[in-house]
C-alpha cells in the first residue's frame, strides 16, 4: 500500500486533489488511477516540469506540471526501470540492462520531449553497460560497469570538468574521470561530485558560495577542471546532494554515536543555520532536534532541505517560499525546525520512509526494500556479463 506525503507547490491538482496552488503543511493523496495506486512505490522524482513516480515493477509514470483537471498520467514507454534521475530541464530513465534513455533540450534539441539512448553514444562501445545515472540542472553523468565517469549536456560552468570557453555543451557523452565509484549532484545543481574507489572526493563546476567544499583559500567562481576535496569529515560517505549554492554530505562513522551526521558547505543566506557566511569546507549541521539521533534520509531541493531522522522526526530549513518545508507558512528558516506531520500508517518503521525534494515541492513516501524479480533479473544480468 502506497502512503504519500506532499508540501509545497501545487502544480498537478489532478494528482493531488487540492485548490490551494501552495501547501503549506504535509497532506496525504493517493493516485487518481486505482490500479497504479495497487503497486508499490520505489520511487518520487520530481523535476521543474512534472512528476515521475517509479513503480516496484519497472514501470513509470509522469505527471505534467498542467491546470487540466482532466489531466491524466503519461505512461513512460520504457520497461525494466531501475532508476529515474531529473534535472530541472531534462531527466534520464537507467534500466536493468544497463542503458539509459534521457530527454532534454541540451540532449536533444530537435524534439526536447523525445527519450534517446545516450548510452549507446559513448565512443568505446565496451563501456555502454550504465551502472548509475546522476542529472543535475542542465547536465547528465553516467556510471559505467567499468567505473568510468561520463558527462553530457551543459559545460557552462565547468561541471563536466573541461574548460567551458572550449566546451559549452556536448550531446555525446564525453570521459570526465576513471576510478570512480560514486557520482553525486542536484536536480537545481550546477556543480558535481566523483568519489573514487579510495574515498578521494573530486569536484568542479559552480563555486561561487563555496559549494565545492574547497576551501577559503580558493576563490574561483568556476571549478573547471575535477578538484580534490581537502579535509573531509572522518567517516564513510554514504551520500552528497546539492542545491542550487550548497552541498550536503552524509557521513557515517561508526565509532561516532550516532554514526551518521550531515555536513554542509556553500551558500549561508539560504541554507547554513550556522554561521554569518557562505562557509567554505563541509561544516557538521549542528541541531539539539537531531543530536542524538541517526539520519535516516535527507533530500536537497533548490535552496530548501529536509531530514529525516531515527526517530520519527522531520525535519527542515532554507528558503519556504512555497511551502516547501511544511511548516504552515511562507517564511524561511535559518534554523532547522520540526515539521508536523500527519499519523504515518507505517511509523514503527520509519527506515522504509524517503524524502525526495524537487526545486519548490517536497514528498515523504514509503518504500520498504523488497528482492523483486526485476532485481533479481538485475543481479543474474551482472553475473553473466562477469562470467563472459
Amino acid at each position: 500500500m502506497n502512503e504519500i506525503i506532499f508540501f509545497g507547490r501545487n502544480e498537478n491538482p489532478k494528482l493531488i486533489k487540492n485548490e490551494l496552488n501552495i501547501i503549506r503543511k504535509p497532506i496525504q493523496f493517493k493516485f487518481e488511477n486505482e490500479n497504479e495506486n495497487e503497486k508499490q512505490i520505489k520511487q518520487i522524482a520530481p523535476r521543474n516540469y512534472s512528476i515521475i513516480f517509479l513503480f516496484e515493477n519497472g514501470k513509470a509514470i509522469e505527471y505534467l506540471n498542467e491546470n487540466d483537471s482532466n489531466q491524466k498520467p503519461e505512461k513512460i514507454q520504457i520497461e525494466n526501470i531501475q532508476k529515474v534521475s531529473v534535472g530541472f530541464q531534462n531527466e534520464a530513465i537507467l534500466t536493468i540492462e544497463g542503458n539509459v534513455f534521457a530527454k532534454g533540450f541540451n540532449i536533444n534539441p530537435r524534439n526536447s520531449d523525445e527519450f534517446i539512448n545516450i548510452s549507446s553514444l559513448i565512443e568505446d562501445k565496451n563501456d555502454r553497460i550504465i551502472q548509475d545515472v546522476v542529472c543535475s540542472r542542465n547536465s547528465i553523468y553516467l556510471l559505467t560497469s567499468n567505473q568510468n565517469a561520463y558527462g553530457i549536456g551543459l559545460n557552462v560552468f565547468g561541471q563536466l570538468g573541461f574548460d567551458s570557453k572550449t566546451l559549452k555543451k556536448t550531446q555525446k557523452p564525453i570521459l570526465i574521470m576513471k576510478n570512480v565509484s560514486k557520482i553525486f549532484s542536484g536536480n537545481s545543481s550546477n556543480h558535481v561530485f566523483l568519489l573514487n574507489s579510495n574515498q578521494e572526493l573530486f569536484g568542479c563546476g559552480s563555486n561561487r558560495c563555496g559549494q565545492l567544499g574547497l576551501g577559503e583559500s580558493i576563490k574561483e567562481t568556476l571549478i573547471q577542471k575535477l578538484t580534490k576535496i581537502q579535509n573531509i569529515p572522518k567517516g564513510k560517505i554514504i551520500d552528497i546532494q546539492c542545491g542550487f549554492n550548497h552541498s550536503i554530505m552524509l557521513i557515517e562513522d561508526e565509532n561516532q554515536n550516532p554514526k551518521r551526521k550531515l555536513y554542509l558547505c556553500g551558500d549561508y543566506k539560504y541554507n547554513q543555520p550556522f554561521q554569518k557566511e557562505n562557509t567554505y569546507e563541509f561544516t557538521e549541521i549542528k541541531s539539539s532536534l537531531f543530536e542524538n539521533d541517526d539520519i535516516i534520509d535527507f533530500s536537497v531541493g533548490g535552496a530548501h532541505n529536509l531530514i529525516l531522522t531515527s526517530n520519527s522526526k522531520l525535519i527542515g530549513f532554507g528558503i519556504n517560499d512555497y511551502g516547501q518545508l511544511g511548516t504552515g507558512n511562507i517564511i524561511k528558516q535559518l534554523i532547522p525546525i520540526q515539521i508536523e506531520l500527519p499519523k504515518l500508517r507505517f511509523n514503527e518503521e520509519i527506515s522504509n520512509y524517503h524524502l525526495s525534494c524537487g526545486f519548490s515541492k517536497s514528498f515523504l513516501y514509503y518504500s520498504p526494500p523488497s528482492f523483486s524479480n526485476l532485481e533479481e533479473d538485475l543481479i543474474k544480468s551482472k553475473l553473466n556479463q562477469n562470467q563472459n
